[in-house]
């Protein structure tokens, strides 16, 4: 889940000042499977680009452990409602997030963990939430390891596939933590420690802070690639799915919706809640696109005649439950 395919340090920061910088919010991000917080040829080089769009804005790499090693290993091995208050609480101590509203970018499965930390963090406020190809109903496969020499990836996939509820793997391998099984529901309600409870899945224990801070958002944007195979299924990156039977179900026909359960009906019925796609494969992406997507987003941050502008050019006018998408990349 490397990103750009072709194309943090705990804090990847360009001093430049600029009026627009100054203005911006400050940039949280988080990476996916396989890669790391500081590696300059990925998250460096995202830094790189919004710098680009948005000179002299602060941009913070998440890092979870005391080394870029510690980091990578992180998102294949540990307990995610652990890294989340643990990245929560280290967020409010960064001085350059203090007392201010962040926006957050996050990549395959850093999209899905950033989601779940604006529902479970009281100590930092998001102004906007952009996820690519993150897998935020879950995923039907245990992810694929992009290179087959990676020995970290590949003895997550051992143990995952072995048997990926149990006591062990369920509490220490990532990948089985949002592993939603469609053939066993049951089993993923019950032993399932993390997504099915930030999804508030669970009728007995679900959590209303968990709609309310989503709901808080002003923007929620779900980017999708059209040929992902990393992801599957790809829809999950629009909180769709896959029945039993293999056949795609979409996130407007579940009662997560229909009964509001962690606030995207809220968000979609007020339009806060975007859908992208985005052509190629997993991670797919490239600096036109990114500089597009954070131009659109993030550059016009506190121009909001400029937002609404820009909701109904690309948009079109849309009532609830019709999904507002826009394509980058395609004429």
């Amino acid at each position: 889940m490397h990103l750009f395919q072709a194309l943090g340090t705990a804090a990847l920061v360009f001093p430049l000042a600029s009026a627009l910088g100054e203005a911006a919010s400050p940039i949280v991000m988080w990476h996916g499977m396989g890669d790391n917080c500081c590696d300059n040829s990925t998250m460096g080089e995202i830094a790189r680009i919004i710098q680009k769009e948005i000179p002299g804005v602060y941009t913070h790499s998440v890092k979870v452990g005391s080394s870029d090693s510690d980091d990578r290993k992180a998102g294949f091995f540990g307990n995610l409602n652990i890294q989340i208050d643990q990245v929560c609480k280290e967020l409010s101590e960064v001085e350059e997030l203090k007392d201010r509203a962040v926006n957050m970018l996050g990549f395959s499965q850093g999209g899905l963990f950033l989601r779940a930390l604006v529902q479970r963090c009281p100590l930092i406020s998001v102004k906007k939430l952009v996820t690519f190809g993150s897998p935020h109903s879950g995923v039907a496969r245990i992810p694929e390891c992009a290179k087959d020499s990676d020995r970290i990836c590949r003895f997550m996939r051992q143990l995952a596939l072995r048997n990926v509820y149990s006591w062990y793997v369920r509490d220490h391998v990532i990948q089985a933590q949002y592993f939603k099984d469609p053939d066993n529901i049951e089993q993923y309600l019950e032993r399932n420690v993390f997504l099915p409870y930030v999804n508030n899945e669970i009728a007995d224990k679900r959590e209303m802070v968990y709609k309310d801070r989503l709901r808080e958002l002003e923007k929620l944007v779900l980017i999708k690639f059209e040929q992902d195979e990393m992801i599957y299924p790809a829809s999950s990156a629009w909180f769709g799915f896959v029945d039993s039977y293999g056949n795609e179900t979409r996130l407007y026909d579940s009662l997560m919706y229909i009964e509001d359960w962690i606030g995207l009906r809220s968000l979609d019925e007020s339009n806060r809640l975007d859908f992208v796609t985005l052509p190629g494969k997993h991670m797919n992406i490239g600096e036109e696109k990114l500089r597009e997507i954070v131009a659109k987003y993030f550059a016009a941050d506190d121009d909001e005649d400029s937002a609404d502008g820009f909701q109904k050019n690309v948009f079109g006018v849309s009532g609830p439950g019709q999904m507002r998408q826009h394509v980058f990349g395609k004429v």
